[in-house]
């Protein structure tokens, strides 16, 4: 589906709101189901929490569905089970008590599991004495591994998502462990891959990798089978660090507020002013979209960069950022006309569906 006008991007929105959210509702619904029969307490109110709170993201990952066409619905089983691993998980690590990075390592061994075919469910608890889910995070494994063996040519996109996921899951390490210890980590992390060679600093390095979008890409892709390995390197190089980074900068900034209370690390609390913060934005929004014309369907992956900033601007919490109605205004104009279409027909559908933005 190539999307080059306003009609195109009219259609995207009908197909999204009328056919990919239905499913995902659905989908997370079962899930819901699953994590209410949870027989541990803690980890049954943080999947619970999970779902309730954060359906915004298996919503906006969603879209990718359109790249698989015909096995959309492949697509969207995938994307809601492997978003609600990573979800699940952020919310054990983000309230754990212990700082222990090889419990979250070894929670996070489930998003690994997740896009390999063939894995046995490893013991994701075992930090853990007498934790028992059930088998709520096997089951999202194995849901995510029937998706992954359907793709034509997995082997060609592997490496790819192997690389994606292992640096998400360092992230998810580094940023859980003792407070006093997690800029350190990080920074160290940034010097070991040479992040500074990428002209972002260490905050916006990490960031970067902390997004499960390229997943959900070449996933979607892969069902469809139409990937070489110049377009998987083209991917790549757009998801991370641009598209990827904007993405989690954009998480973060409206969750400033938020953060401060819950005591959580947030990378936007890092840049010197709102001004060199809202110039970062800029600058993030400028390199994604410049990095889709390689692409396949560059269309489509222009409309996601201007999607993202339309969703997160939609957020009611954005209110309660310093400085943060002048700063959607600037980005909403710097976006352009695609992007303030997105963001008032989200805002219309939240409205119209009378319920705030889930998160």
């Amino acid at each position: 589906m190539e999307l080059t006008s306003t009609h195109s991007a009219t259609r995207l929105i009908k197909t999204v709101f009328k056919q990919f959210f239905p499913l995902v509702e659905a989908e997370l619904a079962y899930w819901r189901e699953q994590a209410a029969a949870i027989p541990n307490p803690i980890l049954r109110n943080q999947a619970l929490s999970s779902i309730d709170n954060k359906a915004f993201h298996c919503q906006g990952g969603s879209v990718y569905a359109i790249l698989a066409e015909e096995n959309w619905e492949e697509a969207i089983e995938f994307i809601v089970a492997f978003q609600t691993i990573s979800d699940y998980l952020d919310n054990l690590c983000d309230r754990s008590t212990t700082f222990d990075p090889d419990d979250f390592r070894s929670l996070h061994q489930a998003m690994f599991d997740a896009i390999e075919g063939t894995n046995e469910a490893n013991q994701y608890y075992q930090y853990r004495p007498n934790y028992a889910d059930g088998g709520y995070l096997e089951n999202l494994v194995r849901v995510c591994q029937k998706g992954i063996i359907q793709i034509p040519q997995y082997q060609k996109i592997k490496p790819s998502l192997v690389d994606l996921v292992r640096q998400y899951i360092h992230l998810q390490v580094d940023k859980h462990v003792k407070p006093s210890e997690r800029v350190a980590r990080l920074k160290q992390r940034y010097q070991d891959v040479q992040g500074a060679s990428s002209g972002l600093a260490w905050y916006e390095y990490a960031a970067a990798t902390g997004s499960t979008l390229g997943v959900f890409c070449l996933v979607c892709y892969g069902l469809k089978n139409q990937l070489d390995h110049d377009q998987i390197q083209c991917i790549y190089d757009c998801y991370f660090p641009y598209l990827q980074g904007l993405h989690i900068l954009l998480d973060y900034f409206i969750d400033q507020q938020e953060d401060i209370i819950e005591g959580d690390l947030n990378f936007c609390s890092y840049y010197p002013s709102n001004q060199i913060l809202t110039e970062r934005l800029v600058f993030f929004i400028t390199k994604a979209i410049s990095q889709t014309e390689c692409l396949p369907s560059q269309s489509f992956h222009k409309l996601i960069c201007h999607g993202l900033i339309a969703l997160y601007l939609a957020d009611p919490k954005v209110s309660q950022v310093e400085n943060g109605a002048k700063i959607r205004r600037h980005l909403l104009k710097i976006g352009g006309w695609q992007t303030r279409f997105f963001h008032y027909s989200i805002r219309y559908y939240y409205r119209f569906k009378n319920k705030p933005i889930a998160r």
